[in-house]
């Protein structure tokens, strides 16, 4: 798995830095392109290709069941949110769901404060989980799987940092939403986010917040990331809008950014069973976080997050909820 990540990688060029405010976003740029015919998450729940529901009348807080209602795969990504049923959730990590399959997936509750219906499926709002938390989550998987062989995250820490942040940004809800968070900061989202755009055969993107890389995402394709392009560039600028900018603006040299792409090629590399369709490859070093998706020896989906970007707080990993494996708040 490490030949096939540096291979991937090797490829990649970077493109001219894009910045506004204090978030700067370097294009990925690479002529690898998947032969797979695949829809995201968004585009199946448009098409009615897919429900997403509690795993049954009950529910489970870190299980959903997902049923692909199409012939085509079904590409869902890391810590995009599923909105609705008995509360809101966001996925623990990227799945590729075959066609005709049933397949139970890893999440974690994104609203405390709620456990009743409020619709039979779940909904998309187009949103990903910020950066940060996604970083500290990946942590928490990895240790999860180390430890149980379960793509598990802290619940508690989760919620933790969810209730900081509400405080922060005067979002705070009856069900301690992180919905609330983005509808709050929608207007400040959409100003960042207009002030970006793609460039031709863009692939991914590294993120950097004053001057630090704060992480970066890239797919199979050209096509997947134009797909995903702005609610991945709104959920890093939430965590832009989240730190405190500089007096002196902070630039970040393409250097930095060029180092950063090319660390995952010195992680170690775990790969583990995915839940879905091909191979989960958890990265680690000690400056970065990440994982890589792998099938039929092609990379789908490669993250990666600095370790400095990570809050003591949502390095909480090591506390993990055991009750979180049970079923809990049941109505």
């Amino acid at each position: 798995m490490q030949n096939l990540i540096k291979q991937y990688i090797d490829g990649i060029n970077i493109g001219s830095a894009q910045s506004y405010r204090n978030l700067t976003v370097f294009p990925l740029v690479s002529e690898y392109a998947l032969d797979l015919d695949y829809l995201t998450l968004d585009e199946a729940l448009d098409q009615d290709a897919v429900d997403v529901v509690e795993l049954d009348h009950f529910g489970s807080v870190p299980e959903l069941k997902v049923v692909n209602k199409s012939d085509t795969m079904i590409l869902i990504l890391d810590g995009e949110e599923l909105v609705g049923a008995k509360q809101n959730r966001i996925v623990n990590t990227t799945i590729l769901i075959a066609g005709k399959d049933t397949v139970v997936i890893p999440v974690s509750c994104v609203e405390q404060g709620r456990w009743s219906y409020d619709s039979h499926k779940f909904s998309s709002q187009k949103r990903v989980m910020p950066s940060r938390m996604r970083a500290g989550k990946s942590e928490q998987v990895k240790f999860s799987l180390d430890m149980s062989g379960k793509f598990t995250a802290d619940q508690g820490a989760i919620w933790n940092d969810i209730s900081a942040r509400a405080l922060r940004m005067d979002a705070e809800s009856p069900s301690s939403a992180m919905a609330e968070i983005y509808k709050k900061k929608d207007h400040n989202i959409k100003d960042y986010a207009g002030h970006f755009s793609l460039t031709d055969s863009q692939i991914g993107a590294v993120f950097a917040i004053n001057g630090q890389v704060v992480g970066m995402d890239c797919f199979g394709k050209a096509a997947t990331f134009e797909k995903v392009f702005e609610k991945l560039v709104e959920s890093y600028a939430l965590d832009a809008i989240d730190t405190p900018e500089p007096k002196k603006g902070a630039k970040v040299e393409k250097d930095g950014a060029e180092k950063f792409v090319h660390s995952p090629t010195t992680c170690t590399v775990e790969p583990h069973p995915s839940v879905g369709l091909g191979t989960d490859c958890r990265l680690e070093s000690k400056p970065i976080t990440g994982f890589a998706l792998a099938h039929n020896d092609r990379i789908m989906h490669l993250s990666a997050f600095s370790r400095k970007g990570i809050d003591n707080k949502e390095k909480s990993f090591t506390r993990m909820i055991r009750s979180s494996h049970r079923r809990r708040f049941r109505s």
